[in-house]
């Protein structure tokens, strides 16, 4: 269990990041961060793994204030996925996922078969394990980014807007491979993003952030949605739009399900009748808001449901963070190579 106990930051430049923010987060659940700039997610995250420091207050990770730690032992025990994925470019897909398992001093071979394995376990053809990341598309790009936070089998994983510079679809996709992994994985998932929709499809636990770092509404998606505790929440989800309200149009025999803006949410099938319509999506539903069937949906047609067409939402910049740079790691060599360097991001 993660557990943020009265955490401040304050950087040199007087900018408050984040303001006296209390929180647990559930062992081996997905809790997403998710606000508009400067509401403290990225900083929030970063000090999880000491890559940003708090200026007050207490992280704990099982009890153990990871101020007590090592940072370079804490980095490398905590896996970590970035936006852009961070590879290495003078490396290949294979070196890359081995980087960190390399630096703990595990032994090269057992490092390449874990390498192999995760690339297999993210969904990456064996074939491009010799290939260098200017050589990979972008959803290729982050898998690997993911096989390598999962390199050395993390109980942590944390994840700042991994998915926020891939087109659309790509983005789908990765959403889903996410939940089939955290499906057969369980770890504990801190996830960053500025987008609501992706926060409800892919949390457990939704943590929505006002500027600041102050809490605006924690809960299920289904809560947050049901029941928002403010304007402030109502107008960041869209319920106070109508974005949130569904409606039913029937088209060429089928039922679709129209959001707030008139845009297709997806198709509903027979067995739904009044009350909360979920669309499912990656095998996890994607929550999308309040519906009331009128008397024309006694006898729907029996459809698959689909996945709706979210949009993309641009990304904002994060308050001032600290500089973390990347560490030169030099080339893989020999298993008793493990250089006392940073864990690179």
């Amino acid at each position: 269990m993660i557990e943020f106990d009265g955490i401040s930051k304050r950087f040199p430049d007087g900018t408050l990041a984040v303001d006296n923010f209390s929180l647990r987060l559930p062992s081996r659940e997905i809790t997403v961060f998710v606000g508009s700039s400067g509401s403290g997610k990225t900083t929030l995250l970063r000090m999880i793994n000491r890559m940003v420091e708090p200026t007050s207050g207490r992280i704990l990770i099982d009890d153990e204030d990871v101020a007590s730690l090592n940072p370079v032992t804490l980095r490398r025990r905590i896996g970590y996925v970035m936006q852009n994925s961070g590879l290495l470019p003078h490396r290949t897909v294979l070196q890359n996922i081995a980087t960190v398992p390399l630096l703990n001093r595990v032994p090269k071979a057992e490092a390449v078969a874990r390498a192999h394995e995760l690339m297999e376990t993210v969904g990456l053809d064996s074939a491009l394990a010799k290939r260098y990341p200017a050589e990979l598309s972008g959803g290729q790009q982050q898998r690997v980014g993911v096989a390598r936070g999962l390199a050395v089998n993390p109980n942590i994983l944390l994840m700042d807007e991994p998915f926020g510079a891939v087109d659309p679809i790509v983005r789908r996709e990765l959403q889903e491979e996410l939940l089939r992994i955290q499906r057969e994985l369980a770890k504990t998932i801190v996830f960053v993003t500025h987008d609501i929709d992706e926060a409800f499809l892919l949390g457990d636990h939704v943590t929505i952030l006002s500027r600041g770092g102050h809490v605006a509404q924690h809960g299920s998606p289904d809560e947050i949605l049901s029941n928002p505790a403010s304007e402030f929440v109502a107008d960041f989800i869209g319920a106070d739009r109508g974005r949130r309200a569904l409606t039913l149009r029937q088209s060429e025999g089928r039922t679709l399900v129209v959001d707030g803006t008139g845009r297709i949410a997806g198709v509903l099938g027979a067995e739904t009748a009044t009350g909360p319509v979920s669309v499912g999506a990656g095998g996890r539903d994607e929550h999308l808001g309040e519906i009331t069937l009128g008397t024309e949906a006694a006898d729907l047609p029996d459809l698959d449901t689909s996945s709706p067409n979210s949009g993309e939402l641009g990304s904002s910049p994060e308050a001032p963070e600290v500089d973390t740079p990347s560490p030169n790691l030099g080339e893989l060599g020999s298993e008793n190579e493990a250089p006392g360097v940073d864990t690179p991001r």
